[in-house]
């Protein structure tokens, strides 16, 4: 338990920021989710659009410390070849 007052400043400050870390996350989650529903419904165009909304809030993860940069790299680099996979032609 927190005693002295900066102590219990800290402890406010840190519930605050688990808050809108834990929000950024989510948003973050969705918008990964949208693009990998649409690899797997198969449309090509969709998957592209989202991919395209996706890659803006990945790197607003990074800006803000959410997430660290090689794993938003690892994640659209990832989710790009999918996305490009599927847009060309299985030969």
């Amino acid at each position: 338990m927190a005693n002295s007052e900066q102590s219990k400043k800290r402890a406010r400050q840190s519930e605050a920021r688990y808050a809108v870390n834990k929000a950024r996350r989510s948003r973050i989650r969705t918008f990964v989710r949208k693009v990998e529903e649409a690899i797997a419904s198969g449309n090509s165009e969709a998957a592209v659009e989202a991919l395209k909304n996706a890659q803006p809030e990945l790197a607003r993860g990074v800006t803000k410390g959410v997430l660290h940069k090689n794993t938003v790299s690892r994640k659209i680099s990832r989710l790009s070849s999918r996305v490009k996979a599927l847009s060309t032609p299985a030969s």
